[in-house]
């Protein structure tokens, strides 16, 4: 039996990189994912995968900044399935990198929306559905940027340290109410953002190619083990925690 058998699932910007292996770990797990993506056909390739593994998933088109498109996603799993027991908030986007003194408002602003606000929003929608049926788990994506600060990448460091406070604070509201909230934090992890991150920043490429202390990238299935662990029964226990899945960056 897997970790999350019979557990209905939601994952964020599950289309690809950590949100797809996310997705793929949940129904590796034993549960029903609502793959949510604002791009359809990488969402579906994703439904896809999973099916042809024998897991059970459905695709939801997911704009997580657009409350209507979160409350259907949702509601797309309750509907589907009955429920919604677990959930991760994957969806992030950082919409410019550099010095900020040079960042226009817009550009600050715009990461704050998609990396924090956008995970709050998703957070709301989905706390409701749990209270119905008496508990669940949620797994918010954060960053070890957010514990050490990033050069260059400040407003997107600033949002998932938000992410951060906005975990401890709502496991702190719905502890007693049968509702887990964790983060977990990734370091450099191989996947097409971070690839697209060092191709803008090629200066400093180099030093976070070499950040963790097991001198190697991430991958994306090492987060969806910790983000799967902490969705489980197993993780009964533990709520408002940040759990850094970085070999040993955050130590260096």
């Amino acid at each position: 039996m897997g970790l999350l058998e019979n557990k209905i699932g939601v994952v964020t910007d599950a289309g690809q990189g950590i949100g797809r292996a996310i997705a793929l770990s949940y129904a590796r797990e034993g549960a029903s994912v609502v793959v949510a993506d604002f791009n359809e056909e990488r969402g579906t390739q994703t439904v896809a995968l999973i099916q042809d593994n024998g897991g059970n998933a459905t695709f939801v088109h997911g704009d997580v900044s657009v409350d209507e498109s979160v409350q259907a996603m949702v509601e797309a799993a309750v509907q589907t399935y009955g429920r919604l027991d677990i959930a991760c908030n994957s969806a992030a986007v950082s919409r410019g990198s550099g010095p900020i003194h040079e960042f226009e408002r817009k550009v600050f602003d715009q990461t704050l929306e998609m990396c924090l606000t956008n995970t709050w929003l998703c957070m709301k929608y989905e706390i409701a559905a749990m209270l119905e049926t008496g508990g669940g788990a949620i797994v918010n994506i954060s960053s070890n940027s957010s514990l050490r600060g990033q050069a260059y990448n400040t407003a997107y460091a600033a949002a998932k340290g938000g992410v951060n406070i906005l975990t401890k604070s709502s496991a702190a509201e719905y502890g007693a109410m049968g509702i887990r909230i964790n983060a977990v934090s990734p370091g450099v992890i191989r996947t097409p953002g971070v690839e697209q991150y060092f191709a803008e920043q090629p200066k400093i490429a180099e030093g976070l190619k070499k950040a963790a202390v097991m001198n190697r990238l991430g991958e994306p299935e090492e987060i969806a083990e910790a983000v799967s662990f902490l969705s489980s029964d197993r993780a009964s226990f533990i709520t408002g925690q940040l759990l850094s899945v970085d070999g040993g960056g955050a130590i260096r």
